[in-house]
């Protein structure tokens, strides 16, 4: 989008928030680079250049603005819809991947040369994997400036930065500021330090409209005791990271999603942050989105009676696809029955002095040693469960950043008692292709018979057609016609 000026223009002179992350405008005359929301004035169109991202706008010399912080606008949506080798990048990227296997790492996970990932990347984002990692770490780094008290020797290695020398550099050169006077600046803004020792509070933007009924209450609703709860009007839940393990409290608020986290190595702030975005699908584009299922007369009113629906996914995708498994042909009640089980028997114990989380979902390595006669299931769905984690465990099924969504359906389709319902589940998840469908869930063909859509999988998924590719968005209205918990905030 950055290529279209005219466009670009008119979005930054109207303030139109709704492309904010799309697109960074970098002004010639005070090189600064702002968000296309930017509240001070627009400067002459001639004076303006754009980028599509903060670390192209970084790397040819512009800084950051310090009236509406670039930095923490809503990710790109256009990498949550794309499956190619750029998006795939760009996600292992938000991960974390180039701090800590460094570029060879980030090209051997997608299957190419280091030196052929660099010029994907400069061709479409204007720069490479070295600038668009350490532009994350320059994010990281104000956050926990801003948020904790933490010295700024441990401020500089936890955000991934190799010496604090390079750490003070890169935060004068983004920012304008020293270090000491980002956080200066943070305390005199009311609210901007965590209120206790061991946390980080931060706000989540998301894009607008955004309804938070079916997102929280689809995790509230299927969260596994002992790794997820809802507690004070907010989900809450374990994390298994890198360097250590995390709790997170997510709290639904006007404008964004509130964040408080508590980790036990500040390392892993930046993985936590986006597999946090991730799971409330926080970089989505709500109005392309409702656009074009709008055009659709049966959708039409479920849309607009819910604009900015978000698909509800995973933080853990192995995690998701195990549950999944154990979702299988039974009610919400007994899969999380099934899964607080293994949870109980070969999760990690945690510690929580603010709720009631005691767990990590247990990994597939730790499901490894799974005795199939434990399980109070039928045998066929043993089988395929112990399978399962097997392949995800030696790596015959990928399911992270970097797999392409279609060809993890094909490895699973080669698991014994994985059908078109589990596929498609995870896929619409855990992977995140918002174009997954489940054409055979008995919730999407209640919805369809109430809307007099075609009742057969095969006449549905051919019906809807015009949906693509947000029929993943599409199966959360028709679910949402149901009066299942899925669909509400718990009260």
């Amino acid at each position: 989008m950055h290529t279209d000026t005219e466009h670009c223009v008119r979005a930054v002179r109207s303030k139109d928030a709704r492309f904010d992350g799309w697109f960074f405008t970098a002004v010639l005359t005070t090189r600064i680079y702002c968000r296309p929301s930017c509240p001070v004035v627009p400067p002459k169109a001639e004076n303006m250049i754009f980028y599509p991202s903060a670390a192209a706008c970084q790397r040819a010399g512009f800084r950051a603005c310090k009236r509406c912080r670039p930095d923490t606008s809503p990710g790109s949506p256009e990498w949550n819809a794309r499956a190619d080798t750029v998006a795939r990048a760009m996600r292992l990227i938000r991960d974390g991947v180039v701090d800590r296997e460094g570029v060879p790492g980030l090209a051997a996970r997608l299957g190419y040369s280091a030196r052929q990932i660099e010029r994907q990347l400069r061709a479409e984002l204007g720069a490479g994997p070295l600038a668009l990692a350490r532009a994350q770490r320059a994010q990281t780094a104000r956050v926990l400036i801003e948020t904790t008290a933490l010295p700024f020797a441990h401020v500089a290695f936890a955000a991934g930065f190799s010496s604090v020398r390079t750490f003070n550099d890169t935060v004068r050169e983004v920012f304008a500021l020293a270090p000491g006077e980002l956080r200066a600046r943070a305390a005199r803004r009311a609210g901007a330090v965590g209120a206790s020792p061991g946390t980080i509070e931060l706000r989540l933007p998301h894009r607008t409209p955004l309804t938070p009924g079916n997102l929280f209450g689809h995790l509230a609703a299927t969260g596994v005791p002992g790794v997820e709860e809802w507690r004070d009007g907010a989900y809450r839940r374990t994390l298994a990271l890198p360097h250590g393990h995390g709790i997170v409290t997510l709290t639904p608020r006007p404008g964004h999603i509130g964040c408080r986290l508590s980790l036990t190595d500040p390392r892993d702030l930046t993985l936590a942050v986006n597999r946090c975005r991730w799971l409330l699908d926080l970089d989505a584009d709500p109005l392309a989105v409702d656009e074009q299922l709008s055009a659709d007369p049966m959708l039409a009113p479920l849309v607009a009676a819910a604009p900015g629906r978000r698909v509800p996914r995973t933080v853990d995708p192995a995690e998701f696809a195990v549950r999944a498994v154990l979702g299988q042909q039974v009610s919400t009640a007994a899969a999380r029955t099934h899964a607080a089980r293994l949870v109980i028997a070969h999760g990690k114990p945690v510690e929580d002095p603010d709720g009631g989380l005691t767990h990590l979902f247990p990994s597939p390595g730790a499901l490894a040693s799974l005795d199939p006669e434990a399980l109070a299931l039928p045998r066929s769905r043993r089988t395929t469960l112990t399978t399962l984690v097997a392949a995800l465990a030696d790596g015959t099924v990928r399911l992270g950043p970097d797999t392409h969504w279609d060809e993890a359906r094909d490895r699973l389709a080669e698991l014994p008692g994985i059908g078109p319902w589990t596929i498609e589940t995870i896929a619409m998840r855990a992977l995140g292709d918002p174009d997954a469908f489940l054409a055979t869930d008995l919730g999407v063909r209640k919805a369809a018979q109430r809307l007099d859509l075609p009742a057969t999988p095969a006449a549905l998924t051919a019906r809807t057609a015009p949906w693509r590719p947000w029929r993943a968005y599409a199966v959360q209205h028709l679910w949402a016609t149901d009066n299942h918990p899925i669909n509400t905030l718990p009260s």
